[in-house]
């Protein structure tokens, strides 16, 4: 009799201990989905990029996010291995036609606005390393125009935009599609891959 309940006592044990083990199992699979959603929606900590965000242009066809704009810089500077001790940090401003055909006339003698222009910090090293960020340059977007483009092109206006800070902040860094077909090829390439895995299309899909 007593063997018959120490049998059953250890069976109950046993079921109880698989029970525990699954239940630690699951809940060890959603800590992980959770983490790795988080890790590709919202940077958090030091490597947060920094945002000042500048908005002139507003439209009621496309809000602007600050939190979208650090995670699509975020995901562009981990897709290429930017690894820094100090946040970085962006100026982004947001303009109307108007300035960006004066900006963009007087800088690269263009008399017509177009839809990012990129400015890098280009700073000392001696500067650098006494500020608190590390500052990668400014972007000028012109709202009016990524909004036409989008349309023309068949795209969502924040896709586009998604699109266009990847872009300016590539720049930033350094890339340049201007110099030769190889660095045209190696720009878009890694622009269709930090748009694939932020959830976009490939932006040249249709070119």
């Amino acid at each position: 009799m007593k063997s018959k309940q120490k049998t059953k006592q250890a069976k109950t044990k046993q079921n109880r201990t698989k029970k525990n083990t699954a239940k630690h199992s699951l809940a060890k699979k959603i800590s992980i989905k959770k983490s790795i959603k988080t890790d590709k929606k919202s940077p958090r900590g030091k490597k947060k990029p920094q945002i000042r965000l500048q908005q002139i242009c507003r439209s009621s066809l496309l809000k602007v996010r600050k939190h979208d704009l650090q995670v699509w810089i975020w995901e562009t500077l981990k897709t290429i291995g930017i690894k820094k001790k100090r946040k970085c940090e962006v100026t982004i401003r947001i303009v109307d036609l108007e300035e960006s055909q004066f900006l963009n006339f007087n800088y690269r003698n263009k008399a017509k606005p177009t839809n990012v222009l990129s400015f890098p910090a280009d700073l000392p090293k001696e500067v650098l390393d006494i500020l608190p960020h590390n500052p990668l340059g400014d972007l000028v977007i012109c709202l009016p125009v990524i909004l036409q483009e989008a349309e023309e092109q068949d795209k969502t206006a924040r896709a586009h935009l998604a699109h266009l800070v990847v872009h300016g902040i590539l720049h930033l860094l350094g890339y340049d599609h201007e110099l030769s077909t190889e660095d045209e090829l190696i720009m878009e390439s890694l622009e269709v891959e930090i748009m694939q895995s932020l959830g976009f299309s490939d932006p040249y899909a249709d070119r």
